[in-house]
């Protein structure tokens, strides 16, 4: 079994959406390296609407986070595309487009900055966010529900974050094409790590959201 963290980030901040910037490459750095000490044998690289990539010694798996009209599905595999237009497809478009790619298609923090759940797309597995433990239990029972297996990413956007949420991938070797296969397959299993400092981060990181949230709507008001 390898142990992969399936979604992180290569950038602490959203500016410039949809794009790299001259601190991907900084941020790809700290991230493996980040992920080696913890004991990773992979790291998915899914940034906000564009792919990034570059070669390291550390065995990193393609991806993107794509923004759809529902929420947010993190898509990881061989080839996933390059850049997306947030607000743009619609899930199913997302999904159909992952697949066509060689990709997995995965519903990201399903309770968060979305309704993507309630859609009728053809996910290939459900996410156990690392960055909303609160949302544990909820997640188990939807991924019962739709019958579907769950998989574990950190949502890493600092290097400290990484691993704390990660996949148990059953295959001989963390390549793209292998950890989409497994994830399809649903031979993964999530671990979630969550110390007392991941938790108190928790209540910052939902604070934040509610304030995004409440800004957003006074902007439609």
């Amino acid at each position: 079994m390898l142990a992969v963290d399936l979604h992180s980030h290569t950038r602490f901040y959203h500016a410039h959406p949809g794009r790299p910037t001259w601190y991907d490459a900084l941020g790809l750095d700290l991230l493996t390296g980040a992920a080696k000490r913890r004991g990773l044998d992979a790291v998915a690289v899914t940034n906000h609407d564009y792919a990034y990539s570059a070669d390291r010694s550390f065995p990193t798996v393609p991806g993107v986070e794509i923004s759809t009209t529902l929420g947010h599905l993190v898509v990881v595999g061989p080839n996933p595309p390059s850049r997306t237009t947030p607000g743009e497809l619609e899930p199913n478009e997302a999904v159909e487009l992952a697949h066509d790619r060689g990709c997995a298609a995965i519903l990201a923090h399903p309770y968060r900055n979305g309704t993507l759940l309630d859609s009728d797309a053809e996910f290939d597995a459900i996410e156990l966010n690392g960055k909303n433990p609160e949302h544990v239990v909820q997640t188990r029972e939807l991924a019962e529900r739709l019958e579907l297996p769950l998989v574990g990413g950190s949502d890493a956007h600092f290097p400290f974050e990484v691993g704390r949420a990660y996949t148990r991938v059953d295959a001989d070797a963390p390549t793209p094409e292998a950890v989409a296969e497994a994830i399809r397959d649903g031979d993964v299993e999530p671990v979630v790590k969550l110390g007392r400092t991941h938790k108190l981060l928790d209540k910052a990181y939902n604070a934040i959201h509610r304030r995004k949230a409440a800004l957003r709507r006074r902007r439609r008001d």
